[in-house]
């Protein structure tokens, strides 16, 4: 069984499955800590494996790999000699899990494969992992299209990338277009064209859809695109500069222009990707900086000698933990489902280098070298990426401190006895009641959770068009239902609080589940919907409600501020908490509205045929294939609709049957 083999089997089954396993069910009901992990140690080989530490509700508290599992499990047996966090962990263990894998490589792999799937409390974690857009180039059409991609690679064609962000390859593929006059329209559009469209009228397309140029032309383009994109900028643009320069020597000055125009491009491109080092021509370079009991790993990529920008990354570990072991852990879980370069530059050396340099070349299927060098122009490009990481984690943090200012003053202002950890703001967004959306955003300690946004489909058919009030009531019984189901009801003064020692740091950096505060877009009408609601399911007293009513003449500045049992009131113009609050709620109409006009569009878009029970995706098609439209369907007979593919006599009648009411 290869590491492959060990990390897709993972995926779909439990440990228990693969290997060696002892659950729960091994312990004494009530034991926990080193005697649970004494009784482990009795029956484990001296094999390479992955293990898991978890306490008396099953939750994870944390992914482990070793050479041996028997050593390893034994040092945390001896119950001496461990820090906070790991002496924390060993008295929360109530039971252990094991799989014993071929070799450590494996065994690697298949921990960052698990530590992101089960996110366990006491690891390094990976956050704000999206994935990375890419620039496509098909392979499945005679003239090949230039698009952003994002997502598995399951469409035939050339990869390039990845960017830091999908702006950078908007940016990329705007110039690429003026450069090769690639079209970026859909297989349908293509084929449906029958003149040309607006982009080959502002040469920003060579028009192939209606043969204003040959396919061999437009071939050579595409091979120029490749060419560029892949690293050989250098040769295309001379070949171009060539060309230009035969057609000005042949009088030919229009055609000069369009190879001018290209070039321009192609400089366009390449001014706008910062450093573009000679001697990198396909690495990612990772940099940390550890300041305040926090991390940032800062990224940059660099691919055919182009460095298409970087990100910064905030990862949860503990404060205890060195950055060579943060950057290590980080980078295991950073490669688990992303394409791994030749070359990975590092700016501190991290543990077991040499395992994970042979853990991520099996996963590339070749050969990864992972430096961390300490000269020449490798280490100018780790020293520029430390110095960015550098710079993000102080703006991180200066943004946190104002941050967490902002809640100790929000605190103050509403008399609450602690600075809230979690804020929810709720907001309504419809048209005369019609598409109506509830919308929830958070906000923590950091700033806005968008992660952690929510909308409503307002579904309930008791309420009256238009009735805010009723919205509000569906909003709050859905939202705390399914958060008590989820979660449970918090207990009282453990709340917030998860521990006594430094291992909870971590932690304390989350937002929790519960809202400490909930802010609700409206005045004492809505106050009380929502209050209505707390109170029928018993937790009034758990939840501070406010509501925030527009000012006069709706002016901001102006709001006014209910509570129970208070009478309402209003801040300062310049009261910093006002601006905040202002914040908050001017985020919840934006998330509301944007939700509404959404759902709004999709129904506009609606299709008369989706109403049809039995009618699926495919029938649908060959519906629309064969008559065109929806409206040529509902006026087509019985026999009409059997000649369609796919349609029998009984689906035929059916579908004449929803069109017309006497059939």
């Amino acid at each position: 069984m290869n590491a492959k083999t060990v990390l897709k089997e993972t995926a779909l089954k439990e440990p228990a499955n693969l290997a060696l396993d002892w659950d729960s069910g091994e312990t004494t009901d009530g034991v926990v800590g080193i005697e649970v992990i004494q009784s482990a140690v009795k029956r484990l080989p001296n094999a390479p494996g992955v293990y898991r530490m978890m306490n008396a509700e099953g939750d994870v508290l944390y992914v482990g790999k070793a050479r041996s599992l028997k050593k390893r499990v034994t040092n945390y047996a001896q119950g001496r000699g461990h820090t906070n966090r790991i002496g924390r962990m060993v008295r929360e263990t109530a039971s252990m899990e094991f799989v014993v894998t071929r070799t450590e490589t494996e065994a690697l792999l298949l921990e960052a494969n698990l530590i992101k799937r089960l996110r366990p409390r006491f690891n390094v974690l990976l956050r704000d992992d999206k994935s990375f857009p890419y620039i496509l180039l098909t392979g499945d059409h005679s003239a090949p299209g230039i698009f952003k991609h994002r997502g598995a690679r399951s469409k035939k064609g050339d990869y390039f990338g990845p960017f830091a962000s999908a702006g950078a390859v908007s940016r990329t593929i705007n110039s690429l277009q003026r450069a090769f006059l690639l079209r970026t329209c859909t297989d349908s559009v293509f084929e449906s064209r029958t003149r040309p469209c607006l982009l080959y009228q502002i040469k920003r397309c060579s028009g192939p859809c209606t043969g204003e140029i040959s396919e061999d032309d437009y071939g050579d383009l595409v091979s120029e695109a490749k060419a560029f994109l892949s690293g050989r900028s250098s040769r295309v643009k001379a070949e171009i500069a060539k060309s230009m320069q035969e057609a000005s020597e042949a009088l030919d000055f229009e055609r000069a222009a369009i190879y001018r125009d290209r070039l321009s491009a192609l400089s366009h491109v390449q001014s706008h990707q910062g450093i573009n080092p000679q001697g990198v021509e396909e690495a990612d370079v990772f940099a940390i900086h550890q300041e305040g009991g926090q991390n940032c790993i800062q990224v940059f990529f660099f691919r055919t000698g182009q460095n298409w920008g970087n990100r910064a990354y905030f990862p949860k570990a503990d404060p205890a933990l060195e950055a060579n072991e943060v950057l290590g852990a980080f980078l295991a879980q950073f490669y688990d489902d992303k394409p791994c370069p030749r070359m990975v530059l590092l700016s501190h050396e991290v543990e077991e280098q040499e395992l994970l340099t042979e853990a991520l070349s099996t996963r590339a299927g070749r050969k990864v070298q992972v430096l961390c060098p300490q000269r020449g122009e490798k280490k100018d490009l780790t020293d520029h990426a430390l110095q960015n990481a550098r710079e993000a984690l102080g703006r991180r943090l200066a943004e946190t401190s104002s941050q967490a200012r902002l809640m100790e003053g929000f605190a103050e202002t509403f008399g609450l006895e602690e600075a809230p950890r979690r804020i929810e703001v709720y907001d309504n967004s419809h048209i005369m009641g019609t598409n109506a959306v509830g919308g929830m955003i958070v906000a923590g300690a950091e700033g806005f959770a968008k992660n952690q946004y929510r909308k409503f489909n307002i579904r309930s058919t008791d309420i009256t068009p238009g009735d805010d009030y009723g919205m509000m009531r569906e909003v709050m019984q859905r939202r705390f239902s399914r958060l008590i189901k989820e979660n449970g009801l918090p207990i009282a003064g453990d709340a917030q609080k998860t521990g006594d020692d430094e291992a909870d740091a971590p932690e304390m950096a989350d937002i929790p589940a519960w809202p400490d505060v909930i802010l609700i877009d409206g005045g004492q009408g809505q106050l009380a919907a929502a209050a209505q609601i707390l109170e029928e399911l018993g937790i009034t007293e758990m939840v501070t409600a406010i509501g925030v009513a527009k000012g006069v003449d709706r002016d901001a500045g102006r709001e006014r501020f209910f509570m129970a049992g208070k009478s309402s009131f209003t801040l300062p113009v310049r009261d910093p908490v006002l601006y905040f609050i202002q914040r908050l709620r001017d985020e919840a109409h934006r998330f509301a509205i944007g939700s509404h006009r959404a759902r709004r569009k999709k129904e506009m878009v609606k299709n008369p045929l989706d109403e049809i029970s039995g009618i699926g995706p495919g029938r649908k098609r060959a519906l629309l294939h064969h008559f065109g439209t929806a409206k040529a369907v509902s006026r087509a007979g019985i026999d009409d609709l059997i000649a369609v593919d796919g349609i029998s006599e009984a689906i035929a009648r059916q579908i004449y049957n929803h069109f017309h009411e006497n059939g």
